[in-house]
């Protein structure tokens, strides 16, 4: 079956994605709902949590992404592979994250990762940008003691922002880093390492 075709781009401000989402009961889309919960924000096609799914069956991976035509194809490919580890929710994550963990428990959420998301390089729409205040307080809210943030881009001007806006979370403390600590890589950042150009990388703890 071909893959769904998209817009590379959609702007979260838009009236249709600032929509309430139900609040995800992990219990209903994971077999083991008290499994450590890795969360991958701006999942895209879901691939990276699909292989990570695969390789690690001790954790729950779910993957959260706005065009909701790649959510609904990333949940057919997990339950064609019998995942009952991994799930994708329409949503976006900028405005109402927060609204979808409404009744999440605590320390189940161990990991976050947020990877190349769309730096929206025009300064008019600089407030588009997935990561803001908001979401990082909502992510440092929910994130369990000891749970950890992995942030990755190859624009040099958004990793500074964006670890900035998480360096000023009083409840997080940066880990220096310079590899992936994950064994799969995502498309882009294979692609980009190929073409020999810089990732940049970061991590915080709470």
């Amino acid at each position: 079956m071909p893959r769904v075709r998209v817009h590379q781009h959609v702007n979260p401000l838009s009236p249709f994605y600032r929509f309430t989402p139900q609040p995800i009961r992990i219990e209903n889309v994971f077999a083991d709902p008290q499994l450590p919960l890795h969360l991958d924000i701006g999942c895209a096609r879901g691939r990276f949590v699909l292989k990570m799914a695969l390789l690690f069956p001790d954790r729950n991976f779910l993957g959260v992404e706005i065009r909701e035509p790649l959510v609904t194809e990333a949940n057919r490919i997990a339950e064609e592979n019998k995942l009952t580890n991994l799930h994708y929710e329409f949503n976006n994550a900028t405005y109402s994250l927060d609204l979808l963990f409404k009744n999440l428990s605590a320390d189940i959420l161990q990991t976050v990762t947020i990877q190349f998301p769309d730096p929206w390089y025009k300064k008019k729409h600089a407030k588009r940008r997935m990561v803001n205040d908001n979401l990082v307080k909502t992510v440092v809210k929910h994130l369990k003691i000891s749970g950890r943030i992995y942030i990755q881009t190859d624009v040099d001007f958004l990793a500074e922002e964006m670890f900035e806006i998480f360096r000023g979370n009083e409840r997080l403390r940066e880990i220096s880093i310079s590899e992936n600590p994950f064994p799969v890589k995502t498309e882009r950042e294979t692609a980009v390492e190929e073409k020999g150009l810089p990732v940049y990388r970061g991590m915080f703890i709470k």
